[in-house]
């Protein structure tokens, strides 16, 4: 395996909180890293940490093979970061802020105006690249601040929760253009409270609770590993008049209420005809059936007993 990021026994404690416990993960060069967890969990320390902003009491990170604390100047050029709140200056546009941030990673002017100019085309912003920040919508900011973290072609984007509080259109913009970069080979590390996002965009998931990475794989690996299963909503007719003590001994009956019969299972496809004889036996009129998949969100729930915003 060709690990370009690798994180080892990373421990942090602010003022008796043990923020990390030990945290240990590795990131493929060219993959799509979804890091998730409830507020409080350890992800944002994590982050701060593979991006320099903070040190660990213990552990390492390796970027490219090379110590991050031993050399933080190779590292951090080849990382670049997304960070939750917008860096950039209201009273410059668009071309100024970019100029300023490239300025930092010591482009040549030649070759800073042509990544200026190639990230400006590729957030689709080209026609506002005079206009001070402070006309952009907040969507359009998202995307400038993006790009100010591609100007010197980093080898992994780290990206925090860069989607909140954006435009629809906004939003689509920004997950064609991270899938462009990589089906093009770059590697990125992912936060987010929308799971939908991760389900799209992501390769792998690495899910940290009270500072430990609790499970990690890919959708259907973190599926496996998961008690969660499907579950089968049956509306019913005249629900008054079904027999609901019969009902119940059917196998992997849930719930009976509201004129709908709930079932789990591990398998629908191979569960629902025999549900549906059972329920035929019982003379069961039936108007409608859901059949609800296990997805990230349930998995997420299994494994942490708290949704992503707790």
């Amino acid at each position: 395996m060709n690990n370009i990021l690798e994180v080892s026994n990373l421990s942090k404690t602010f003022e008796n909180v043990e923020a990390l416990k030990r945290v240990s993960f590795s990131i493929q060069n060219g993959e799509f890293y979804g890091l998730l967890g409830p507020n409080g969990a350890g992800k944002t320390t994590t982050i701060n940490i593979i991006s320099t902003i903070s040190q660990p009491d213990t552990g390492y990170v390796k970027i490219n093979g090379m110590d991050l604390k031993n050399h933080s100047i190779e590292c951090k050029k080849s990382i670049g970061v997304v960070p939750q709140e917008i860096a950039l200056y209201n009273e410059l546009s668009a071309h100024e802020n970019l100029m300023f941030w490239g300025s930092l990673y010591s482009l040549n002017y030649a070759d800073l105006q042509n990544k200026i100019d190639e990230t400006m085309s590729l957030m689709g912003l080209t026609d506002r690249k005079e206009d001070k920040i402070k006309t952009y919508s907040g969507g359009m900011k998202r995307r400038i601040n993006i790009a100010s973290a591609l100007l010197h072609s980093p080898k992994i984007l780290i990206m925090d929760e860069p989607t909140v509080g954006i435009d629809p259109q906004s939003r689509n913009l920004i997950f064609d253009v991270l899938e462009e970069l990589h089906k093009n080979g770059m590697t990125i590390i992912y936060t987010t409270h929308y799971m939908e996002e991760v389900e799209r965009l992501c390769d792998r998931i690495g899910i940290i609770d009270h500072g430990n990475i609790i499970a990690e794989g890919t959708i259907d690996e973190l599926r496996e590993t998961t008690k969660a299963e499907e579950s089968i909503n049956i509306h019913v007719e005249n629900s008054e008049h079904i027999n609901t003590e019969k009902i119940k001994q059917i196998k992997n009956c849930l719930d009976i209420s509201n004129g709908v019969i709930t079932f789990s299972s591990k398998n629908s496809g191979k569960d629902l005809p025999l549900i549906l004889m059972e329920l035929n036996k019982a003379e069961v009129g039936i108007s409608q059936i859901e059949i609800h998949k296990v997805n990230l969100e349930t998995i997420f729930l299994n494994l942490t007993g708290r949704k992503l915003r707790d």
